[in-house]
């Protein structure tokens, strides 16, 4: 036992063998699981995205998404309408943003390096990291119904517990979450159905359908676009990085489905829960916008465990889709080697859970509705202006003709100036500190992209960065399949020292 204390106090225990990249000319800057995602994993299909946003849309998150715009003053009639352009404008990103990733087969980290440079793209990379881990921390405080802050060393073990009950999903490799995605794409929608049909035959609707707003003129104006812009909050973080997911699509096809699904998913799920609260009130007494404890008002344990399950495994499924592969991908761009410790997306995602979890006290920022809103919706201060750049850059600059390889190399074409393309910090400059008071207050949520866009595109424009522009897409596919067989070889020279080990042992 002393002995297997000392191995795991050991630093070389925890030190992982490098696995080289195929571009990077040292694995000082990135390591294998940066690679352009070889062709036998590229196996995400239209049903794959499909069942990945079903999955992701059924959360208590978005069950509560509309009780927050309710609770500000809104009306049903109003709330449904902002939650679903919020959506579809977050959609039109997210597809755009994707094909990016299903083209070019790349994560978020080195994606980001053609637009900002070498080493710009770590502030875009460390400010989502950051926000995914405070997503990842909410999304566990609503996991183990940590709802009042007054109840907090009440409710720890069953927050702890369920922080606890989602690490093994942490251990999934990426490309084999689907499975996970379609599992919840099947339950989520069933469960939602069945309590909305129970909500109507019971009460045939309920006073939250007679609601009014209770505020009007400039008032309901601000509060509209505040709900609006919480609505793009919701998933401006995947906005961003979701290359990293669409890296793995079979075709670029295979994700443009993510347009029309996206807002639809979202404003149903809303709308179920709207119905069932409503119902909840009429047979209860009192609005239980948590799903989770109006379930705990059921009187059928079946029904009550069944549904409980859903929402649980809904809620994990979102949070390492979300929040946790996010973090991972980034620290592993950030800190592929961190001493001699090496940090892999496994590991990545096992810190992200600690920090995200228990670093960051996420609970505060579920305590009002207001500042969950605030919460919501301030941060796309900052991602709105990196996901436009992006976008702006690969269509219109460059014109989707990228040098893959070049991403790898600190000195290569995406270096401009010192590491920095100065086009994409003045953008920054530009479109960022007009929406600073969104982290308090609400305001528009489109000012910020289209400033950074269109102040991008222009100096692109007048200066264009000819030192990055090539005719066509270099893939390197050839070097990444050599680099693939290379590492299947001496597998299988160490499977046969291992063997020749053992038989002269023995």
């Amino acid at each position: 036992m002393t002995a297997r204390l000392k191995k795991l106090r050991s630093q070389a225990f925890w030190e992982l063998q490098p696995e080289p990249s195929s571009f990077a000319p040292s694995n000082k800057w990135s390591n294998k699981d940066m690679d352009p995602v070889p062709m036998h994993q590229r196996s995400w299909t239209m049903w794959d995205y499909t069942s990945y946003w079903l999955s992701d849309g059924f959360n208590v998150a978005t069950w509560n998404m509309a009780s927050s715009m309710l609770a500000v003053g809104l009306s049903w009639k109003q709330a449904l309408p902002a939650i679903a352009i919020g959506h579809f404008i977050i959609a039109l990103a997210v597809t755009a943003n994707g094909t990016i990733g299903a083209r070019l087969h790349i994560p978020f980290p080195v994606l980001n390096r053609s637009s900002f440079g070498y080493w710009l793209s770590y502030f875009s990379v460390i400010s989502r990291c950051v926000l995914a881990m405070f997503w990842f921390g909410v999304q566990c405080v609503t996991g183990g119904q940590l709802t009042g802050i007054s109840q907090y060393y009440n409710y720890m073990m069953c927050y702890f517990f369920y922080w606890l009950i989602q690490l093994p999903f942490l251990l999934i490799s990426p490309h084999k979450i689907r499975y996970l995605f379609i599992a919840k794409a099947v339950l989520a929608p069933v469960t939602g159905l069945s309590m909305m049909t129970w909500a109507f035959v019971k009460t045939g609707g309920g006073p939250i359908f007679e609601q009014k707003a209770t505020i009007s003129g400039s008032a309901l104006s601000w509060a509209m676009l505040s709900a609006m812009n919480s609505a793009i909050g919701n998933y401006a973080t995947l906005s961003v990085n979701i290359p990293d997911f669409t890296r793995y699509a079979r075709s670029p096809r295979d994700q443009y489905i993510q347009v029309l699904i996206i807002p639809v998913i979202f404003t149903f799920f809303a709308f179920m829960g709207i119905a069932v609260t409503s119902a909840g009130n009429v047979i209860y007494g009192e609005i239980l916008w948590n799903p989770l404890t109006l379930i705990d008002h059921w009187d059928n344990r079946a029904a009550a465990f069944f549904a409980s399950f859903v929402f649980c495994l809904a809620t994990i499924g979102t949070n390492v889709s979300a929040n946790s592969i996010s973090a991972a991908n980034d620290f592993t761009a950030l800190l592929p080697k961190a001493g001699r410790l090496w940090l892999n997306i496994k590991r990545g995602q096992i810190l992200c859970a600690l920090i995200g979890g228990w670093v960051v006290c996420p609970w505060e920022i579920l305590g009002s509705a207001i500042g969950f809103l605030n919460f919501m919706g301030g941060y796309t201060v900052f991602l709105g202006p990196i996901c436009s750049i992006m976008i702006v850059d690969y269509w219109l600059v460059h014109k989707g003709n990228i040098d893959i390889p070049a991403l790898y190399d600190p000195k290569g074409r995406y270096r401009y100036v010192g590491g920095v393309n100065w086009r994409a910090l003045l953008a920054l400059c530009v479109s960022v500190p007009p929406n600073l008071p969104g982290l308090i207050h609400s305001i528009n949520p489109k000012i910020d992209f289209s400033l950074a866009g269109v102040t991008y595109f222009i100096t692109s424009t007048l200066f264009p960065p000819r030192e990055t522009m090539v005719d066509e897409l270099i893939t390197g596919d050839d070097q990444t399949s050599q680099s693939n067989d290379l590492e299947n070889v001496t597998d299988e020279k160490h499977s046969d020292v291992k063997v020749k080990v053992t038989t002269q042992a023995a």
